[in-house]
């Protein structure tokens, strides 16, 4: 006689009947988070222009328009907006591109660059007044 495993019977969970307003009130909320980040405060604050190259942007472009914190702190977000500017994609990555520099390589500012004091055609004249 053979046996049959019995068949396994896939029940469909429906959605509680209030899914929507849960997923309307939890998207509320997160647009509601969203608006009280640096982000949405600076986008508020300063006209949408990269601070560097014054590229414009409109609500097209506005996702390649970022917040730099000036001091590199994301930590340091003062309400006036006095720790942020907004850059495009490229000058902000440039900036942090020079900060990444500076903490390799230093300040070149402080360092004194001295003139070359080798002259390699010094006594070239007389090197070839001996040749003769």
């Amino acid at each position: 006689m053979e046996t049959r495993s019995p068949k396994k019977v896939m029940t469909i969970q429906k959605p509680p009947a209030n899914s929507y307003e849960r997923v309307r009130a939890e998207q509320l909320e997160y647009i509601a988070r969203r608006e009280k980040g640096y982000r949405e405060r600076a986008l508020k604050i300063y006209p949408w222009i990269c601070g560097r190259c014054a590229r414009e942007f409109d609500r097209r472009n506005l996702p390649e328009l970022t917040v730099h914190h000036v001091d590199h702190n994301h930590d340091n977000n003062p309400n006036d907006g006095s720790n942020w500017e907004l850059l495009c994609i490229y000058c902000h990555d440039e900036e942090h591109t020079k900060f990444e520099n500076l903490v390799r390589y230093g300040s070149t500012k402080d360092a004194e660059v001295k003139p070359a004091t080798y002259n390699p055609f010094a006594d070239l004249k007389a090197r070839m007044e001996a040749k003769d």
